[in-house]
């Protein structure tokens, strides 16, 4: 028995039914990233290298013993959608390779080292609230790692406005989420002296357009600053 991407524990009485058990691909190195967002929350804590890892399934949530894996590094700048289309592509020959060297007794289950464990839990739309005193680096990761949703917001004048950007180089000096242009880029200041250069801006209600059309239709004033508060 087969499953990918199911989303709910099997039943116990049913584990033991099929001969090899059931076997799972799962979007992680585990004990890495158990959960339902292994591939969001990978890119979200700035991980270099992923991959996938075949499993069989035992009682608890990604914890039974592994089978085979496929490592793949993280490109710079590689979105969660980008990252998983890579890893949906590697994920049948992987499945089926298993399959193959499980059944003629070539592979044996490993257990998992549990204290090694990390949890990759269903995402919210709170995840997607940007703390503007992080670094600029730890934001764009979540900018990637979010897309497309719940995608990476802030508040603007009292409205959600969702923001695409990446890390401006240098030393920046002013307070956490503060707006400012430079050199015909819109800026935000974050945490440690950095600064995100925003490149796309969403407004709800509104279309997603370049950050430099934004600021000049909303006429932004001298010290502005995105609002961490609803």
């Amino acid at each position: 028995m087969v499953i990918i991407a199911y989303g709910q524990i099997v039943p116990a009485r049913l584990l033991e039914i099929p001969r090899l058990g059931w076997i799972n691909l799962h979007a992680s190195l585990l004990p890495k990233y158990r959960g339902a967002a292994p591939i969001n929350w990978a890119i979200v804590n700035g991980e270099t290298r992923t991959g996938l890892t075949t499993m069989r399934i035992d009682p608890g949530m990604d914890t039974g013993p592994t089978l085979l894996r496929w490592e793949t590094e993280i490109l710079p700048g590689e979105t969660a959608p980008m990252l998983a289309r890579r890893m949906a592509a590697a994920g049948p020959d992987l499945m089926v390779e298993t399959l193959r060297k499980y059944d003629r007794g070539e592979i044996a289950p490993l257990p998992q080292d549990h204290s090694q464990a990390s949890l990759a839990p269903m995402l919210k739309r709170e995840n997607g609230r940007m703390d503007w005193s992080q670094p600029a680096g730890q934001i764009y990761n979540r900018i990637r790692g979010l897309d497309p949703w719940p995608g990476a917001f802030t508040i603007f004048r009292g409205h959600v406005c969702h923001i695409w950007g990446c890390p401006e180089s240098g030393q920046q000096a002013a307070a956490p989420g503060t707006l400012a242009t430079s050199g015909g880029n819109i800026l935000v200041f974050c945490g440690g002296g950095t600064a995100l250069r925003l490149e796309q801006v969403q407004l709800e209600g509104k279309k997603r357009i370049p950050a430099r059309d934004w600021a000049n239709g909303a006429r932004l004033k001298l010290g502005e600053q995105f609002d961490q508060q609803t």
